[in-house]
């Protein structure tokens, strides 16, 4: 499970739809709905909110705008409501960590977003996070 904290709209498409498939899991296990990846890192941010749910629905909303943004079809009446709620601290080294792994990953399935990509140096994070001085966060398994 990978809950980008970069914005959604470097993501190819097969990332695009990984997240909202993602994200959607993540919900689920953040309602109790599910048993699978209840101690997965990347839902520590989620859970340390003061309000989880309402915080990954804000997360998903980001995700699907960017969908409708490029004329794909998400099925939004599986969103749940969205609320305004404070933002998710991320470290600058975090997306500095999340900047290389998705490079990476676009270098061998998407060569020309990759290059494009590239020259980017400070890539702008998830509309829900707020960038914060710091290395890679602890939660994060670093490869």
């Amino acid at each position: 499970m990978r809950l980008w904290s970069l914005h959604p709209k470097y993501l190819d498409a097969r990332g695009l739809v990984a997240l909202w498939r993602e994200g959607l899991l993540a919900r689920a296990v953040l309602e109790g709905k599910t048993r699978g990846y209840r101690s997965h890192p990347q839902l520590r941010r989620f859970r340390e909110h003061k309000d989880p749910i309402a915080a990954i629905n804000a997360y998903l909303h980001a995700v699907l705008e960017e969908a409708r943004r490029r004329g794909y079809r998400f099925d939004e009446t599986r969103l749940g409501a969205v609320v305004e709620v404070s933002p998710i601290e991320v470290s600058v080294g975090q997306l500095r960590y999340e900047w290389r792994h998705l490079l990476y990953k676009l270098k061998r399935r998407d060569p020309e977003g990759f290059r494009n990509l590239c020259r980017i140096e400070n890539p702008d994070p998830h509309p829900l996070m707020r960038v914060v001085p710091g290395d890679v966060e602890t939660w994060e398994v670093v490869k």
